[in-house]
């Protein structure tokens, strides 16, 4: 039985340094997706409310953007702490409301807590160059310095790593900051406002607006906000790349993917089979780096096919607070009927299903379960090929040799991770350098940058100039400046000079 309208849990925003309060005229359900129950309302904002999060972010805008780089990294290594507090409360709180198992969400808050130790080195990242007496007694240096108020949209299905991408290094460069959460699993959002300002943030330079596509369409066409960080679906970021640099923001964009893993008939089969089903049914599917296509090089497909059913059916399908469980339910509802409908297409299509999730035991329970499902004999025009399914399904793709490996997976639209799995150091360079995608893994199935590295794809699984989080995120949060000085003595001036300086 879902809870009661009165004790459902109000998930509202934070802004200036406090929970907004007074009725909403928007609200959506949050669910529990193991059970199926409604456990909260949260608002939705409109054009006024997020006006009112960039009006607070403007006013902590001044005294935040001049304190000191070693001060705003202060506050990142006592938000740090604080993290490594509430580690498990933020851990639980992603497993209640996206579905994820515990041991996973915890892997997911101990990845955005990298980014924060990251984020630390502020000081040190926004050091920049300095040229001594370039000539005429000139010196030539430069700045990085912050943009303002800046915004980031994130998605469901890594609700406290994702923020954690944008607004730490957001942050220590001297922005103050408004997030958008999704509205699918928004309370983490709440509870990293309120141990950032335990950590010692200004009230207002970190600011939570929750909602929908409305509150999206406000962010962008606000004036106020300078540039706009966003991670989801293609389409998505299609349109946010759009609208927002329409409207004279620096965007960043990462979307969708159809990350392919390529098995060589070098490769340690028992291996590859467990990198499959770990990083294809992980997390249900819903991760942007997530295995969704196996390609079987040579004559490997069968015995590979074998071993990765064998593993399916040892999986544990089940609530992820359960100590024991694999794989958890997907985040709502309409996203179950949303890859059911996938697989059902891939049947039509005429690829060969070899386990069918739809038939797991769980199906017929009240959360939002699918089983592990396999495809084999899938062909590049099927739409389960071309698409991004975002569950719990892999496709089998056979291929000749390594050529026609890197031509599949060149030809896709998408280009965002990718793995190869060999035994042949010659094969994992050639692959490394020929692939056409941002992050490659060798041997190894899910090849997530490390916080000082910087993530994000190639081709239409990326939109912007500059990858999300490292040295590459302290980029898009700052703007550059060069400043050329001299201190001329006033006797000896020359007067007007009219021929183009050069270095003397």
């Amino acid at each position: 039985m879902g809870k009661t309208e009165a004790t459902l849990a109000d998930i509202t925003h934070w802004i200036a340094g406090a929970r907004a309060r007074g009725a909403a005229s928007r609200t959506g359900e949050v669910f529990n997706p193991a059970t199926g129950d409604v456990t909260g309302s949260v608002r939705f904002a409109d054009a006024a409310t997020v006006d009112a999060a960039v009006t607070a972010a403007r006013a902590a805008l001044p005294a935040w953007s001049e304190t000191s780089p070693l001060n705003r990294a202060r506050v990142m290594f006592r938000f740090k702490e604080l993290l490594e507090r509430n580690h498990d409360a933020l851990a639980a709180i992603i497993t209640h409301e996206h579905g994820k198992v515990f041991s996973d969400a915890k892997g997911e808050v101990q990845r955005g807590i990298e980014i924060v130790e990251f984020a630390c080195g502020g000081p040190q990242l926004l050091k920049t160059q300095f040229s001594d007496n370039i000539g005429g007694g000139i010196d030539n240096f430069s700045l990085r310095q912050p943009l303002g108020v800046v915004a980031g949209i994130t998605p469901f299905n890594f609700p406290v790593m994702v923020p954690m991408w944008m607004f730490p290094l957001a942050l220590v460069c001297g922005n103050t900051f408004v997030l958008k959460p999704s509205e699918r699993d928004p309370s983490a959002s709440l509870l990293l406002a309120e141990l950032l300002q335990q950590a010692g943030l200004p009230d207002g330079a970190f600011n939570v607006v929750q909602g929908d596509k409305e509150a999206v369409d406000a962010i962008l066409a606000h004036a106020g906000i300078a540039a706009v960080s966003f991670v989801g679906s293609t389409p998505i970021a299609q349109y946010i790349q759009s609208e927002g640099t329409r409207h004279g923001k620096r965007v960043q964009a990462l979307g969708g993917a159809k990350n392919h893993m390529v098995v060589m008939p070098d490769a340690d089969l028992d291996h590859a089979a467990d990198a499959l089903v770990g990083a294809a049914y992980g997390s249900a599917g819903e991760r942007c780096m997530a295995i969704s296509v196996c390609v079987a090089v040579g004559g490997v497909a069968d015995q590979l096919i074998e071993k990765v059913k064998s593993r399916i059916g040892t999986l544990r399908i089940a609530e992820g607070m359960d100590s024991k469980a694999d794989i958890g339910p997907l985040v709502t509802a309409a996203h179950r009927e949303k890859v059911l409908g996938y697989i059902e297409t891939g049947v039509a299509e005429g690829a060969r299903i070899v386990c069918d999730g739809r038939t797991h035991e769980t199906a017929s329970q009240a959360g939002f379960f699918v089983g592990a499902t396999l495809f084999d004999r899938v062909e590049p025009a099927m739409r389960i090929y071309r698409e991004e399914i975002f569950g719990p399904v892999l496709c089998m793709v056979r291929v000749p040799d390594l050529a026609g490996a890197l031509d599949l997976v060149n030809s896709h639209e998408y280009g965002n991770g990718v793995a190869c799995y060999t035994a042949d150091g010659g094969t994992a360079r050639e692959f490394a350098r020929n692939v056409q995608a941002g992050m490659v893994g060798i041997n190894v199935p899910i090849p997530v940058p490390m916080a000082f590295h910087s993530f994000g794809g190639w081709k239409r699984s990326m939109f912007g100039d500059h990858h999300a989080y490292g040295e590459e995120g302290v980029r898009f949060y700052t703007r550059y400046k060069s400043v050329m000085q001299r201190w001329p003595d006033a006797a000896a001036s020359k007067g007007p000079e009219f021929a183009m300086p050069v270095n003397k």
